[in-house]
This record gives C-alpha cells, sequence and structure tokens, in this order.
C-alpha cells in the first residue's frame, strides 16, 4: 500500500466517510490482483463486503439508502449522476428480458456468495436495441434495485468535446469505476465501438477502442455494473462485443405489450375498454418511448380540461401524431 492510500484511508476515517473507507480499501484489492495477489485481493474484498452487509442489518429490504456519490475532478461535466428509484416492476418487460435482468440483479445482489465459491457476478452488460425501446430505463431500474448511483456519460459528446483526449479522459472514467461501486451507463456505446479497420476510422477512435478492451479485461474490484447501450450493434467491433457478459436484446412491443404500457402510463385517465379497439391499428411499429409521450401529451390535456378520462378520440390522435413523426424521420421501420 503507496503512502498515498494511507493518507487517503486515515483521512476517510477521521471525516467518518465509511463508504470512501472501504472504496480506497477496494482499490488496494485492485492493486494487488493486477500484481498476481489473488488471493490477498480477494481476502480484501470479501471483507469490504461483510464490512458493507454489516452497516444495513436491521434495515428493511430495498430501504437502505443510495450512497451519496458524484463524479469529482475533470469528471464534473463529463458524467451525470442520478438517484433512480425506478425498479424492473415499474417497466413492461417480456417474460425473457425479466427473467435475464433479474439474473443480474440476483448476483449483484448475492455476489459475496458467489466469491466464496470462487465465481463473480456479471458486472458487463451489453444493451442493443432500437431508439426508445428501455435500454436507458433499464440502467435506471437496475440502479434502483441495487439501491446504487447510476452515471450516466454520453460518449458522443465526448467526443465532440475532447477529441484527442477521449481516451485519457475515460481512464478517468475507469478510476472512478473501480474506486466507486455505481452503475455506469455508457450511451451512445457505437461511437467507440465501432470496427477496427473501417474505412472511416481514425488513430483516436482506435485509442479509445483499445483503451475500453484493456479496461474491461481488468478487475471489477468494486462489482460496479458497466452498462454500454447502442442502436447500431451491428457496428460494434466484434472482440469489445465478445468481452460483456451480458448482451440483452430490446425490441419494438408487440400489441399485447403496447396496450398494457398505454394502460399503465394513463392509469387512472385511461378510457373505457370497449373503446379500445380504434387505439390497436395504431399502436403497430410505435416504441416504448413515443407510446409514453402519446400517453403523456393526453394525459396533461384531460388534467388542464378538468376530465376524469382521456377521450378515446384525443388518444387516437396522439398516435396518430407519433405514427406520422415515425414515419417521417424512420421510413423503414423494419430495418433494426
Amino acid at each position: 500500500m503507496s503512502t498515498k492510500q494511507i493518507v487517503a484511508l486515515l483521512n476517510s476515517h477521521v471525516d467518518g466517510d465509511e463508504e470512501q473507507f472501504l472504496s480506497i480499501a477496494l482499490q488496494v484489492a485492485a492493486q494487488e490482483a493486477r500484481q498476481g495477489n489473488v488471493e490477498e485481493a480477494d481476502r480484501l474484498k470479501r471483507l469490504v463486503q461483510k464490512a458493507r452487509d454489516r452497516g444495513t442489518v436491521g434495515v428493511p429490504k430495498g430501504q437502505t439508502p443510495i450512497p451519496l456519490a458524484r463524479p469529482r475532478g475533470e469528471l464534473q461535466g463529463l458524467v451525470e449522476s442520478a438517484y433512480p428509484k425506478t425498479t424492473l416492476d415499474s417497466m413492461v418487460l417480456s417474460d425473457d428480458l425479466r427473467r435475464r435482468l433479474s439474473r443480474i440483479v440476483r448476483q449483484q445482489s448475492d455476489r459475496a456468495t458467489l466469491r466464496d465459491h470462487g465465481q463473480v457476478p456479471a458486472t458487463h452488460i451489453l444493451l442493443v436495441g432500437p431508439p426508445g425501446t428501455g435500454k436507458t430505463m433499464t440502467a435506471a431500474a437496475l440502479a434502483g434495485e441495487l439501491r446504487l448511483p447510476l452515471f450516466t456519460v454520453r460518449l458522443e459528446s465526448l467526443f465532440s468535446r475532447f477529441f484527442g483526449e477521449t481516451a485519457g479522459k475515460l481512464r478517468l472514467l475507469f478510476d472512478q469505476i473501480a474506486q466507486t461501486r455505481a452503475v455506469y451507463l455508457l450511451d451512445e456505446f457505437d461511437a467507440i465501438g465501432s470496427r477496427r479497420g473501417d474505412p472511416n476510422d481514425v488513430g483516436e477512435i482506435r485509442r479509445v477502442l483499445n483503451s475500453v478492451l484493456a479496461f474491461m479485461e481488468e478487475p471489477n474490484s468494486t462489482d460496479s455494473v458497466v452498462i454500454a447501450a447502442t442502436n447500431h450493434s451491428e457496428m460494434l467491433d466484434n472482440a469489445l462485443a465478445r468481452r460483456f457478459d451480458e448482451v440483452v436484446e430490446y425490441s419494438l412491443p408487440d400489441d399485447q405489450a403496447a396496450s398494457l404500457l398505454l394502460n399503465r402510463r394513463l392509469g387512472k385517465f385511461k378510457p373505457a375498454a370497449k373503446s379500445w379497439s380504434k387505439v390497436k391499428p395504431l399502436l403497430n411499429g410505435l416504441s416504448q418511448g413515443e407510446l409514453v409521450r402519446a400517453a403523456d401529451a393526453v394525459v396533461r390535456d384531460a388534467i388542464l380540461a378538468d376530465a376524469a378520462r382521456v377521450t378515446i378520440d384525443n388518444l387516437c390522435a396522439a398516435l396518430s401524431d407519433r405514427q406520422a413523426f415515425r414515419v417521417r424521420f424512420h421510413p423503414e421501420p423494419s430495418a433494426k
């Protein structure tokens, strides 16, 4: 352990910042692992997990506070922090998607048990699918389920603001992942995960991609959940795609899922069920995000009109508007 780490440990102890104290201990564990001292690193990780479990004794399940953590230093302004209360139950998911996401939550929640048996939880997740199908909401739901902060970095803006320095900025992000347990969402992941050798490739993108490949091989000492989301899975480099523990694919909802989502979003304002037949032909091809926007629009109108329910005509008009928008900006919805 370096003098700097010892000073940081003592400072966090004096300040009563137990989370920072444990994060530094995990840094030491990661350093030991990189030096080949795997047994010592695992022992440190188990002790940290025991300390964290001790801190939640007597607290009802699901009520543990989300640790307050924010990006520091040069990461400020590059990473957005949030503390979601979203859960998987608040999402309309297929049985297969719910099963796979619940498995990730279970592994993360019982990661100490897995480590006792020489296993580690899934930590690198790739979400792929069309815009508006629930990828970003999934990141929020996993953070909410695990009572962890959600850090979001939009990689496209990182490139545009710091072109030539992107690899260095990402290294700062990777260092935070090694220090602070959280859910990290790398949105628009195809911005850095494009295939090497692409005719439009440039040296900076290759350096960034190599940095990400190296990072994904590093031990995840904090068991942070790193989520990459993309609308263009076909653009990802094969070597990068293989490094994810789970690849979860999203698609547009079928009529049943779309109806369920609309009913849930409309809540007490939903129109009578007997008039629902007029709505169903307008659901085809709309994403979850587009359905939510249509529902919210008519609910706002109903509230301002002091109406108890939305009218079926207003709902159909809102869905037609979303269909027109889809046709205008996504003329080939079947091409994913």
